[in-house]
């Protein structure tokens, strides 16, 4: 079995466990050489993959995601979220305005602000408004749709084994690997590293099984952050989590939350190395 297991985020519903291997490896190989620690073998890596979940089935002449729109966001969850990624996004981004007060009042809609402003954010400028759309239900559905979220959470639980000393988890997976971990009696977890987790967002932490005050802190927690991270808003875990979650702050540059970034900076090697050791 691996030593180390990688959780992915949003979004790489088209992926597989082999096409996310060949970006996380040789990033973590990287970050692992920076930190000074072991080298990174084949077969030490292996990836938990929920992405597939979430693929929308297939029709005749039918390719890729659903065409979403803004008015396919949903009231509630979604667009609660959706707002706090624009609050964050305006503290971080001096070119994106601030929601609420002039801004809400002209406009008709919020959500349909709110997708224009981040469209043009620095942070989400890369992504498509049929992602941005997509990834909001991603969350929502992990968060809400119980058997969808056993069925990612079972994906994680198998992929530990016994010789699985170090779990990484990327955005949502942080969340998923969280719940894993909390739901594993005596696996050998030593280190569990989260990069760009939005575990710290009260919508997240509220429904979260079980809550942050069971965390039984077998494993020692390294949170990985970019001060640029719209989607980590709340960076300091040790608020929810207590004060054995260590917090590090990486730069990644303009894609703040891009995974590869984060396995490749030597905070996160740093991390990494001390749960093999």
């Amino acid at each position: 079995m691996a030593r180390i297991v990688g959780v992915h985020g949003v979004g790489k519903q088209r992926l597989g466990s082999k096409t996310l291997l060949k970006d996380w490896e040789p990033a973590l190989a990287d970050g692992l050489d920076l930190a000074g620690g072991p080298e990174l073998t084949p077969g030490d890596l292996r990836m938990a993959f929920y992405g597939d979940l979430f693929r929308p089935p297939g029709h005749t002449l039918a390719v890729g995601d659903p065409m979403f729109t803004a008015e396919d966001v949903e009231d509630g969850f979604e667009s609660e979220l959706l707002l706090e990624w624009w609050a964050e996004a305006a503290r971080v981004d001096p070119g994106v305005p601030p929601p609420g007060g002039d801004t809400l009042a002209r406009s008709p809609r919020a959500v349909q602000t709110a997708l224009r402003v981040l469209q043009h954010s620095r942070f989400f400028g890369d992504v498509t408004l049929r992602a941005l759309v997509f990834d909001l239900k991603q969350v929502r559905r992990y968060l809400l749709d119980g058997e969808l979220r056993e069925a990612a959470r079972s994906r994680v639980e198998e992929a530990i084994g016994p010789d699985t000393r170090v779990v990484v988890a990327h955005s949502l997976g942080s969340v998923v690997a969280y719940e894993a971990l909390c739901a594993l009696d005596g696996h050998g977890v030593r280190a569990l590293v989260t990069l760009g987790s939005p575990l710290g967002m009260r919508m997240v932490v509220d429904r979260l099984r079980p809550g942050p005050e069971t965390w039984p802190g077998t494993a020692s927690w390294t949170n990985v952050v970019d001060q640029g991270d719209v989607v980590a808003a709340v960076r300091d875990l040790s608020l929810f989590f207590g004060t054995g979650v260590a917090g590090r702050v990486v730069h990644n540059g303009s894609h703040a939350h891009d995974a590869t970034l984060y396995l490749t900076a030597k905070e996160t090697g740093e991390a990494v190395a001390e749960g093999l050791a």
